[in-house]
């Protein structure tokens, strides 16, 4: 069965179970460089606009090989961009927030909306330009050499909350959000208008699935009141999910988003968001067959294995036993992707990543 096949059937697309629950897996910079030198693979990354998503959106060719069952592209930055680092390694992106490299991830450290208060602030904002030049030419290039085997999906993560509290900074934007401030509403709207442009770009070049990205949710909570996310951040979402099925029909909207989500998933779906990622294990709300049970009919799941400390730290039994157990459960007749539930760092071995592959497709057949 091809992996297009697949992954069709385990979203729930097509008729019929697939042959196996299909595999996903991001790989940071260090493991995509470590693989592509031993396997002979070139490793072609795709610089996207916020720096960490760089690595969903990259390595394609290289994960395919090593046993991926699905694409991931996504927007570059314009041909035009250039980092300029000053004396301390720091740098402005696209958006021009001043970043710099943390020990993961980055961080921002000059928000270029820090001192919004009202719409004209937004408004006198410039967003990236999503037509420049070479933004979509890795795009095009996957979804011809792909399209035919694998699902394409169309990577706009960092889309309203997120690429928001970044612009504007995190504690300013929930505080302003409490107060309904008059810019946090054209905020997210110009967030959401940007992001559906450049969506629209990737549809238009053939995906077949956009991948939203925000985190709502910590360890035990959410960031933000329910009632909050229904009135402020839901009609948004809603507006965007609409636009998307305007231009095709059949494209599958997923939403990732981090942490102890599970109050707000009726509302996500109610949004038309058909899968949810990553299913992020070990917090509240969150139990496999708790997940299966409530949402199961609800959503396709993608996700669900531990990347913090399973599979950097975690003995081999222990992994396979946890895979063992989200197939089984997440995988009962459908409808499971399984995934880390983020990127792999390089605090896991590249033993445990084929590990992890090997034990996915050895215990993948559930049905």
């Amino acid at each position: 069965m091809k992996p297009r096949e697949r992954v069709l059937k385990a979203f729930k697309r097509i008729p019929g179970l697939p042959d196996r629950v299909p595999v996903q897996f991001d790989l940071c910079r260090q493991l995509a460089d470590h693989f592509g030198k031993e396997l002979g693979i070139p490793v072609i990354y795709t610089e996207n606009l916020y720096e960490d998503v760089t690595y969903r959106i990259s390595a394609n060719e290289l994960r395919v090989a090593m046993g991926s069952d699905v694409v991931v592209t996504g927007a570059s930055v314009s041909d035009d961009f250039k980092i300029v680092k000053d004396e301390k390694g720091h740098w402005l992106n696209e958006y021009n927030m001043k970043m710099r490299q943390g020990d993961i991830y980055v961080e921002v450290l000059e928000h270029p909306l820090a001192h919004a208060e009202t719409r004209a602030d937004i408004d006198a904002f410039s967003f990236p330009d999503p037509l420049a030049s070479g933004r979509y030419r890795d795009a095009e290039n996957l979804v011809k050499k792909y399209k035919d085997d694998y699902l394409i999906f169309g990577d706009i993560e960092v889309t309203v909350f997120s690429l928001g509290h970044q612009l504007v900074g995190m504690e300013k934007l929930l505080i302003d959000m409490m107060m309904e401030t008059e810019y946090v509403i054209p905020l997210f709207e110009a967030c959401a208008e940007f992001q559906t442009r450049i969506g629209l770009q990737l549809i238009e070049r053939g995906v077949d699935a956009i991948w939203f990205g925000d985190d709502f949710g910590t360890q035990t909570s959410l960031i933000i009141p329910p009632g909050i996310f229904q009135t402020q951040l839901k009609p948004i979402y809603k507006k965007m999910v609409d636009r998307f099925k305007e231009a095709n029909p059949d494209i599958i909207p997923i939403l990732h988003c981090d942490g102890a989500v599970a109050d707000l998933l009726d509302d996500i779906r109610e949004i038309g968001f058909e899968v949810f990622n990553p299913v992020q294990p070990g917090v509240s709300g969150h139990l496999p067959q708790d997940m299966k049970t409530n949402f199961g009919s609800k959503f396709v799941f993608w996700g669900a294995i531990d990347q913090q400390d399973l599979l950097p730290h975690g003995t081999d039994e222990e992994l396979e036993n946890d895979i063992i157990e989200k197939i089984n459960i997440l995988g009962k007749n459908g409808g499971y992707m399984i995934a880390p539930a983020h990127i792999l760092q390089s605090d896991v071995s590249p033993v445990r990543v084929l590990k992890f592959i090997e034990l996915c497709k050895k215990h993948g057949n559930v049905y």
